[in-house]
């Protein structure tokens, strides 16, 4: 029993610290898929949470029952046929790649942005760091994210409160739905957010899967860690509406809101996103590795290597450019890769 919500616990974790990357611990990714949609995005957060739930527990399932241990076994499973499955399986891995890239970009930003100095300190330490910990395989990833998440759950209540008291007077439920909207796709904009998202957490679902062996720890760790995500980007987009279109100016907008608290509240928060960043960035390898290892053979800790020598000079594309285009075009390419997974589910799973 206790062991079994030691493993829920440490499963929520992994999960949030997969998504919780540069885009939304940032504000960034929230901004973009979200907050321009005016209050309508509180209701694509909350469709967003559901999806989660539902397709990390179809994956995790499929996972166990056919033994899988990453990602493209996943995919080569359940699409059909193998042309289309080869395709969307590297596909997959550039997205994955991608994300990788995107985090370093962030990390470059968020020094250049507050410290002032080059990018590149920002990209090298981070590909540094996140290596160290990617030689530890599983074992690493949950230990990062069993301290950063609940770090980044105080620190981000924290700031939520803090604002709440220091701006009552521009806070309430018509405050909310009088600030105009951008964007109109609202619906469109939470599917291709949340179909990334999957995308990429099936990296982490499936060789977790197979290593804790254990259905309902699983399920309830996604269901946990899908509420706590929910919840604190409904605090980042509630703080962001409220600022618009001041965030509109800056690529990391929540550093913009930190501002107004003071210096110690800034630098917590900086470190915070950094270590967010990390922590997806960690994953994203992480599961491109475990693929690598299955597909040509090569051990886990070559293809870590690999994958983040590549991934350096893919970030200094930019960070919001980076994120603007591939992000919507891989959600697109993850709505199909759901929908099949779906299926595949109800027809050999039930």
């Amino acid at each position: 029993m206790r062991r079994g919500i030691i493993l829920a616990f440490q499963i929520a974790a992994v999960f949030i610290g997969t998504i919780v990357g540069a885009g939304l611990a940032s504000g960034q990714e929230i901004k973009q898929f979200f907050t321009e949609y005016g209050y309508r995005g509180f209701w694509g957060i909350l469709i967003c949470c559901f999806i989660y739930i539902v397709m990390g527990y179809i994956i995790s399932s499929i996972s166990l029952k056919y033994n899988l241990k990453s990602y493209n076994e996943l995919i080569n499973l359940v699409i059909k046929p193998k042309i289309f499955a080869g395709l969307t399986d590297g596909i997959t891995s550039l997205f994955l790649i991608s994300g990788s890239a995107i985090i370093l970009a962030g990390s470059g930003a968020l020094v250049h942005q507050y410290f002032k100095v080059s990018k590149w300190v920002g990209i090298l330490v981070m590909a540094a760091i996140s290596l160290i910990i990617l030689l530890r395989d599983t074992k690493g990833l949950i230990e990062i994210n069993s301290f950063i998440v609940p770090s980044l759950i105080i620190v981000l209540i924290t700031i939520f409160i803090l604002y709440i008291f220091f701006s009552k007077e521009m806070v309430s439920a018509n405050d909310i739905k009088i600030i105009p909207r951008y964007k109109d796709n609202w619906f469109l904009s939470t599917l291709l957010y949340s179909g990334f998202n999957i995308l990429g957490c099936s990296g982490v679902i499936v060789p977790l899967s197979a290593e804790m062996k254990n259905k309902k720890s699983m399920l309830w760790g996604i269901v946990l860690g899908a509420l706590v995500l929910t919840a604190l980007t409904i605090i980042i987009n509630f703080m962001l509406l409220l600022n618009v279109p001041y965030i509109f100016k800056y690529e990391i907008p929540l550093l913009y809101i930190s501002n107004r608290f003071g210096s110690l509240i800034q630098i917590l928060l900086l470190g915070i996103i950094w270590l967010e960043m990390f922590s997806t960035e960690v994953s994203d390898v992480y599961s491109v590795g475990k693929a690598l290892n299955q597909i040509f053979n090569i051990s886990y800790k070559t293809s870590v290597v690999i994958i983040i020598l590549t991934a350096i000079p893919i970030s200094l594309v930019g960070f919001v450019h980076l994120i603007s285009i591939i992000y919507p075009a891989f959600g697109i390419i993850s709505l199909v890769f759901m929908v099949q997974c779906i299926y595949f589910y109800f027809k050999n799973c039930r």
